[in-house]
């Protein structure tokens, strides 16, 4: 087993010829890259960059919308996961632009951190309707497929709006082609979907690709993995997680997802439609489907402009563009007390991140094939 000192020793030696551009798609290794401080070590020869990993701050505004819309007028419990709540949209529903500014205007709107907190509640209390807002990715939605698949009150109904990882970094890879090096995949999504499922960046995108893990020494074997690659210009599908990601995957995870939902075309915010990009119920679980039984939102009324636009700075850095601390309301009028954008919201958005650890990074762009040393923030 490698240690942190001697991965870094290592990836010291690997002679580079340019600075390396790594795309970082999940959350949780970003958050795991700024607390180790990675950045400052590597500095100016590699810099990695965040990607659309982040469930929350991906959620399209039109579910949030319709999730306000249900908490405040309908009968109806809106249970979803803590981060949910606080997500703020652009157009005010009812004068409420997030699902905890409807909770204090009275709403029943409850955080959970499982599908089985939203299953207890709807056995506990039958005699109200209780609506599982659910977002996440494959590693989310596999316990949902499940839950969903099992015996469900009759009064649980569910607003989904989860999606699949990789055809997002397909879209961010096929628009901006030539701007990454090399990609640091979700090891926790590989748990589920296999390596396999990333075999289409070296087919399609000529680059190199490690899945990894959350911990120092399986990002860095990661880091050293793709610096090896770019150096000697081979391109390989390398696993730095094999304790627990595994060829093809789980196949019972798999089939769950499978059985419990289509894909389907969805809308990513900062992002725009991705084909086949998000899930759908299945036709034997359409029962299930909220929008199948309250009204759409009745948008000459009920929708008011806040105001407060949603800065394009948060579409920058959701598609790896910009550094959290190039958008100009960051640490300013956007804060995790008080986010203008969906990236301040969650522990795996990337401003959020940088915000709570101090991290502060490089100010120009790098553009790929580009030596230029460029100046790290104190």
């Amino acid at each position: 087993m490698y240690s942190v000192e001697s991965l870094l020793s290592l990836i010291k030696k690997t002679p580079l010829t340019k600075p390396l551009r790594i795309l970082n798609v999940c959350g949780g290794h970003e958050r795991a890259i700024t607390r180790a401080g990675f950045r400052t070590l590597f500095q100016h020869n590699i810099h990695l960059i965040p990607g659309p990993g982040c469930p929350v701050c991906i959620c399209p505004e039109e579910d949030i919308a319709f999730a306000i819309h249900l908490a405040l007028n309908e009968n109806v419990v809106i249970v979803s996961f803590g981060d949910m709540l606080r997500v703020p949209i652009d157009c005010a529903i009812d004068g409420c632009d997030s699902l905890i500014a409807a909770k204090n205007s009275g709403a029943d709107v409850r955080p959970i951190s499982s599908v089985q907190e939203a299953v207890s509640i709807a056995i506990g209390e039958p005699e109200k309707a209780v609506v599982f807002f659910a977002v996440g990715f494959e590693t989310t939605m596999a316990p949902v497929a499940a839950a969903l698949l099992a015996d469900l009150p009759n009064n649980l109904k569910v607003l989904l709006s989860g999606r699949l990882t990789w055809p997002a970094v397909a879209h961010v890879l096929r628009s901006q082609k030539d701007t990454f090096d090399a990609l640091i995949a979700p090891g926790h999504v590989a748990t589920i979907m296999g390596c396999e499922e990333w075999q289409f960046v070296i087919d399609h995108h000529d680059l190199p690709v490690s899945i990894s893990g959350f911990h120092p020494e399986s990002l860095l074997l990661s880091i050293h993995a793709l610096i090896k690659n770019c150096s000697s210009r081979v391109i390989t599908l390398n696993n730095s997680y094999p304790e627990v990601v595994k060829h093809h995957g789980n196949s019972a995870a798999k089939t769950l997802l499978k059985t419990a939902f289509t894909q389907v075309d969805a809308h990513w915010r900062g992002i725009g439609v991705i084909p086949r990009s998000g899930f759908s119920l299945a036709a034997k679980l359409s029962h299930l489907d909220v929008t199948n039984h309250y009204e759409p939102i009745d948008s000459s009324s009920r929708i008011i402009q806040t105001g407060l636009k949603t800065p394009p700075s948060c579409e920058q850095v959701i598609l790896g563009q910009m550094a959290p601390d190039g958008c100009p309301f960051f640490g300013k009028e956007c804060i995790p007390a008080s986010p203008k954008g969906a990236c301040m919201v969650s522990d795996e958005g990337a401003c959020r991140i940088w915000y709570s650890t101090g991290e502060r990074s490089v100010i120009e762009v790098i553009e790929k094939g580009n030596t230029q040393k460029v100046e790290i923030k104190s």
